[in-house]
């Protein structure tokens, strides 16, 4: 017994969590089914400026220039580009607090981000709308609308009974 208890951390007999960096990690840095061994080459072939967004995800595969866990699936903007690394301004939680951290990733684990792709497509599409709208003379609003509630209607079936439903009346049985 007294080498068990040497061999744990703090002397205690009993089975501990690791306090490792990469704790609770099994799965986050796991590759996908059938993405594992090479990285494809169109990975190293992306071309990152500063002022891009990109999104965080640590690749197993390589272990140097990886992000640490709390930064996993976090999106950021590349403030800068050496040769093979790139600097990310990454905004973290602390307690009450929200902090720009700046940290330095290899390529591998990080990625050009959808999220922009959407507005930047919105506004090509407005350009056009408002370019043929001034041709023409006619005012077009270029606003985004949320969707009208469904009108109301009545549901009709051909020979069948109306029923109607009410709760029970609660009774007490002694």
């Amino acid at each position: 017994k007294q080498w068990y208890q040497r061999r744990v951390r703090g002397g205690c007999s009993k089975m501990t969590n690791p306090h490792g960096k990469r704790r609770g990690t099994r799965y986050m840095f796991s590759r996908d089914f059938r993405k594992r061994g090479m990285i494809p080459l169109s990975t190293y072939m992306k071309v990152y400026k500063t002022g891009d967004i990109v999104d965080i995800k640590g690749n197993g595969t390589v272990t140097k220039g990886m992000p640490y866990k709390a930064y996993h699936g976090k999106t950021g903007r590349v403030y800068n580009v050496s040769k093979r690394a790139v600097g990310v301004i990454v905004n973290k939680r602390v307690k009450g607090r929200i902090l720009a951290k700046k940290i330095n990733l290899r390529v591998e684990h990080i990625s050009h981000s959808k999220c922009r792709d959407d507005f930047l497509n919105r506004v090509v599409k407005n350009e056009l709308v408002k370019k043929e709208a001034k041709a023409s003379g006619v005012y077009v609003s270029t606003r985004r609308a949320p969707v009208n509630p469904k009108s109301a209607h009545t549901v009709k079936g051909k020979g069948i009974q109306i029923e109607e439903v009410c709760p029970i009346r609660y009774e007490f049985i002694a």
